[in-house]
């Protein structure tokens, strides 16, 4: 039998950061910050603490700003521990990185496999702790960065600048101005769109008492798992030893599932799918993630903007994120010290969101069935051009020949249509949870 954990295990808060004169009131290695500085970073997640150390980086010969960075203090609204993965290069965060593997592989609902080398390239993971202890040691000994306990409650736009209004952990509201504010905070409500889905999945860091997994294969997509109506699931599974994974279950689908829903599908596959027998949860992990087509704006007026998921950083049809989010921090910062205004870019190019708006739309209508249509991709095509895609960085070229896989009717039949669909307003259940 499964042994779940009495309680969900502790999550390790942040690592204390370096910053010099700290103000017993904001806790330790906290400061306490009025007046005027260069930048406000709001939101201590993947995309707030790359984009502090990107602006930090002294190797850019360029002047360090004076950088704010407001994190949540513990409690609802600080993300708990979590891991983030993508094949790309590390991006310089190697040091951040706990996992890799050099090769991956889809179990088809045949009960065959698509098992594929991708060196050079390696599917790689970050805990983001790790990623946040990384992060902070990028701007140590740098008194221009410095990190505050807040919960902001308002960012006003103004000439020349704006004001972020915060409340400190003793309850005193207080206000700092910022030539450029850059908001990574996931938004109250999703923009309108034509299609949202979400990618919503729990996930067990097992122990065995015997070796079952291979360290060298991540298993991407298992699609033997009972299919929903209308979008796709799949197990996941990533061997950190012969006898330790994380194994979870993801869903794309309109709503999301409640705990107990979860566990019995992480039952289901351990158990009947994986045939693990027994094993031992130390710890778990469970996200939301929006898939949708609507348009995300990276400009909240003229000195604030928006970044990480908040700007646009997921890609639609994947829910992908993470290295998105780190190229988008990096050209934001380039920016920053190039003088001029730095408006983030766009994560993922047009054609590529037009392609998944599509996507989205097959899927969320049936006219293409979920497990068939990425069992294809895998199928047929190379592993690397098609983690390329999946990851928002292949080419125009590629992305057409990969098209050529898909279920070519009903993907043209949904093309044709969606121009005509109206961008409406989400629905309440498709806020993103925790």
């Amino acid at each position: 039998m499964t042994q779940l954990p009495p309680t969900p295990p502790s999550r390790p808060g942040p690592a204390p950061g370096p910053d010099p004169a700290p103000d017993p009131a904001s806790g330790p290695g906290l400061t306490s910050v009025q007046g005027d500085v260069d930048v406000a970073v709001i939101g201590a997640g993947a995309a707030g603490l790359a984009l502090t150390a990107a602006l930090a980086d002294g190797s850019r010969g360029a002047r360090t700003p004076s950088v704010v960075l407001l994190e949540a203090p513990p409690g609802p609204l600080r993300p708990g521990d979590r891991t983030w993965c993508f094949w790309e290069d590390a991006h310089g965060w190697e040091d951040a990185v706990c996992a890799s593997w050099p090769r991956i592989q889809v179990a088809h609902r045949d009960g065959t496999r698509t098992d594929a080398d991708v060196s050079p390239m390696r599917y790689r993971m970050i805990r983001s702790r790790d990623f946040e202890s990384a992060a902070r040691r990028r701007w140590a000994g740098r008194p221009q960065v410095r990190t505050l306990s807040a919960t902001v409650t308002d960012v006003r736009d103004g000439p020349g600048g704006a004001t972020v209004h915060y409340g400190t952990p003793d309850g005193a509201a207080r206000a700092l101005r910022a030539r450029w504010v850059f908001d990574s905070r996931p938004l109250p409500r999703l923009p309108p769109a034509r299609t949202t889905l979400l990618q919503h999945f729990r996930g067990w860091f097992v122990r065995l008492p015997e070796p079952a997994f291979d360290p060298g294969a991540a298993v991407l997509m298992d699609l033997r798992t009972p299919q929903p109506r209308h979008g796709l699931s799949f197990g996941y599974v990533l061997p950190l030893s012969e006898r330790e994974a994380l194994v979870e279950y993801t869903e794309f689908s309109r709503q999301v599932l409640d705990r107990a829903g979860y566990d019995h599908a992480l039952r289901d596959y351990t158990e009947r799918t994986l045939g693990l027998g027994p094993l031992t949860v130390t710890a778990t992990e469970q996200g939301v993630i929006p898939m949708t087509d609507a348009v995300f704006p990276r400009s909240a007026g003229r000195s604030v903007f928006r970044v990480g998921a908040a700007g646009g950083a997921t890609r639609p049809s994947t829910g992908y994120t993470f290295a998105a989010a780190l190229r988008q921090a990096e050209a934001t910062a380039a920016a920053y010290h190039a003088g001029g205004r730095p408006v983030p870019p766009a994560a993922h190019r047009p054609w590529s969101r037009a392609m998944d708006a599509v996507l989205l739309r097959a899927l969320d209508t049936g006219r293409v069935d979920g497990a068939d249509f990425f069992s294809r991709l895998f199928r047929n095509n190379p592993a690397p051009r098609l983690l390329r895609f999946l990851g928002g960085t292949s080419t125009l070229p590629e992305d057409l020949r990969i098209g050529t896989t898909t279920p070519v009717w009903p993907m043209l039949r949904t093309s044709a249509e969606v121009p005509l669909v109206r961008r409406r307003p989400a629905r309440p259940s498709n806020r993103p949870g925790s």
